[in-house]
């Protein structure tokens, strides 16, 4: 493994797979979320922020719009 970058957070090692490693001062690997933003801050990795806030947005209207026909349903 090369050392890519060290700090007195972590340090950033590249795997032979060419994949990244991120360990901790106390020398244990990171992994998911916090990886992922740490490679980001290094400029190492490019990777697609998830759009969940927006889909939550979506789905409020199209209830509110479903709950008046329904009514109209009912009183028919």
């Amino acid at each position: 493994m090369e050392v890519v970058k060290k700090t007195d957070a972590y340090i950033i090692v590249k795997k032979r797979s060419g994949r990244f490693g991120v360990k901790n001062s106390a020398g244990k690997w990171i992994n998911g979320d916090e990886k992922i933003k740490i490679l980001v801050d290094a400029g190492l990795v490019k990777a697609a922020v998830p759009a969940k806030k927006e889909e939550a947005v979506e789905e409020a209207p199209a209830a509110e719009e479903a709950a008046p026909s329904e009514e109209a349903s009912a009183e028919a």
